[in-house]
């Protein structure tokens, strides 16, 4: 809750200063931020909630939807561009600064973070899975990290000022079909695994409907496959985006060349080739 307060008057007041300064905020980047708060509310206090420390299938819904769905929108309100026009300058700046810092530029590319998001998932397929749902610790830790690493992996997508070379965008928007079949493999394993993964047996739950261990985990293996293929989607488009732009700053700026430069750029290609 504390976290949900702070994220709705921190966004609020930036509108407002944004709003003051005769800036026109789009409405789709507020629709976006209110529906990150929203399943971010729904995801910590619904039933996944409640149960994800007793369910495998609710405690693999949580952590799916806090790193894909609750980052995607977040990202999509443009946090960023919003501190630029209605926060503090400074503040603004530093925000800049680790956007282009190294980390967050190896974070943010389609290399990095389908390996990121397979070894996070693939956590579900070891009996540090079972550990990690019914301890107390983790399940506060995971409230907060889990939505930052994924925002640390899609904000960078949806900046406007971070650029690549069109050859890396290329590459980046062909790897993000790679994560399609990466981010299924360990919803795959689950799925078909005849066993249970974890080696945790069933919890006390007095629920009629309350499933049997290895029941539990085929459907946290359903969950997972579906929202992970569903989230990919935003990526893909972001990258696409990320292309046209990059494309099109490098025809800019050799439409701004000279004729000479032409040429004389022309023979150093010519002389690298032979």
């Amino acid at each position: 809750m504390v976290l949900l307060v702070v994220a709705a008057v921190a966004y609020g007041a930036g509108l407002v200063v944004a709003r003051r300064r005769g800036v026109r905020w789009p409405w789709w980047r507020t629709l976006a931020f209110v529906a990150a708060l929203a399943l971010f509310a729904v995801v910590q206090f619904g039933i996944v909630g409640e149960y994800d420390r007793q369910l495998r299938w609710a405690f693999v819904l949580r952590i799916a939807v806090l790193f894909f769905a609750v980052p995607t929108f977040a990202a999509l309100s443009g946090p960023f561009a919003l501190l630029r026009t209605g926060g503090p300058t400074r503040l603004a700046e530093t925000a800049d600064a680790v956007l282009r810092s190294r980390p967050a530029r190896l974070l943010g590319n389609a290399i990095i973070s389908p390996l990121v998001a397979l070894a996070l998932f693939c956590v579900m397929l070891t009996p540090l899975a079972a550990v990690l749902r019914q301890s107390l610790v983790s399940s506060e830790g995971i409230t907060v990290l889990v939505p930052v690493l994924g925002f640390g992996l899609l904000a960078p997508l949806s900046e406007v000022g971070v650029l690549r070379s069109s050859a890396f965008a290329t590459a980046e928007f062909l790897l993000a079909f790679v994560e399609l079949v990466l981010d299924a493999v360990p919803a795959v394993v689950m799925r078909v695994s005849d066993h249970v993964l974890d080696g945790a047996g069933r919890v006390a739950l007095h629920v009629p409907w309350a499933p049997s261990p290895l029941r539990d985990q085929h459907l946290a293996g359903d969950l997972l496959w579906f929202i992970a293929e569903v989230a990919d989607v935003p990526v893909l488009i972001a990258l696409f985006i990320r292309w046209q732009r990059s494309d099109r700053r490098e025809a800019r700026e050799v439409d701004d060349l000279t004729d000479e430069q032409m040429d004389a750029l022309t023979r150093e290609h010519l002389q690298r080739r032979s």
